[in-house]
């Protein structure tokens, strides 16, 4: 028996890099995932191909996770198809849609901070605000964020992501107890670099990552398929059950605590 048989999970930001990885991470183990993105593009479809021809069960969710409605709809969505829901890791993150680049922190209007937050911080919130009452039905529930080492190293060009991701930790830790007698556990994982191809979008060039891998301990960064099984751990019962309100962090040494 796999870890994950029987368990239905909702994974955010999911069509590619990490997102996806955890996706099919917790497909391997069994569970019936919900992979979502803000619309059904081809990196979507293809994250459900992939799970489906490695024997595993997905379906295409999209929502806008800034957008409260989508993500009562999507949840819904969830509980109509089978009633429960029992992993949600929130994934989606990073660099806003329509922002591209780095601002310097002087330059920021209201409306680019207000923008990073909604994504990487108020996301976290609304989804997992939908999430809990199917999770209090069931008494069981595992909440999954993705935060970042930049809430704990800062960055002097980020601080609006740097700024929300540790947002998300502390949300992790509140929330953590809020919910610990319902049977629901609450963790973070806090990644350092990983190799996803989103460092392109973000304005970073390769000459750029050759030389914050240089800075590492180990001299390189992540590789998807090192993050995903620290999400597994989480969601597993019983490996994960006495986990909550903790911050994991494979970082590679960038932050050690």
């Amino acid at each position: 028996m796999r870890k994950l048989d029987g368990r239905v999970a909702l994974v955010t930001g999911a069509a590619r890099g990490l997102g996806r990885g955890i996706a099919m991470a917790l497909a391997d183990e069994g569970a019936i995932v919900a992979v979502n993105d803000l619309t059904i593009d081809a990196d979507l479809e293809s994250a459900i191909a992939e799970i489906r021809n490695g024997g595993g069960h997905a379906f295409p969710l999209a929502a806008d996770v800034t957008d409260p409605a989508a993500i009562r709809r999507a949840i819904d969505e969830i509980d109509a198809r089978g009633g429960r829901l029992d992993i949600l890791v929130n994934n989606a993150g990073t660099l806003p849609r329509g922002l591209t680049g780095r601002t310097p922190f002087e330059e920021m209007s209201l409306d680019y901070w207000n923008a990073y937050l909604a994504l990487n911080l108020t996301s976290v919130f609304l989804c997992s605000q939908a999430a809990l009452p199917l999770m209090r039905r069931q008494r069981f529930g595992r909440i999954i964020n993705i935060a970042s080492q930049m809430a704990f190293k800062g960055h002097p060009d980020l601080v609006p992501y740097c700024a929300a991701k540790g947002g998300v930790i502390s949300f992790t830790r509140a929330l953590a107890r809020r919910v610990a007698d319902d049977g629901i556990t609450i963790n973070a994982i806090a990644p350092g670099p990983i190799l996803t191809g989103a460092h392109k979008r973000e304005g970073m060039t390769d000459d750029d990552m050759d030389r914050q891998a240089s800075g590492l301990p180990l001299k390189r960064f992540a590789r998807v398929e090192e993050i995903a099984p620290t999400a597994v751990l989480l969601a597993s019962s019983p490996d994960g059950d006495f986990y909550t309100g903790v911050t994991f962090h494979p970082n590679g040494g960038d932050v050690m605590l």
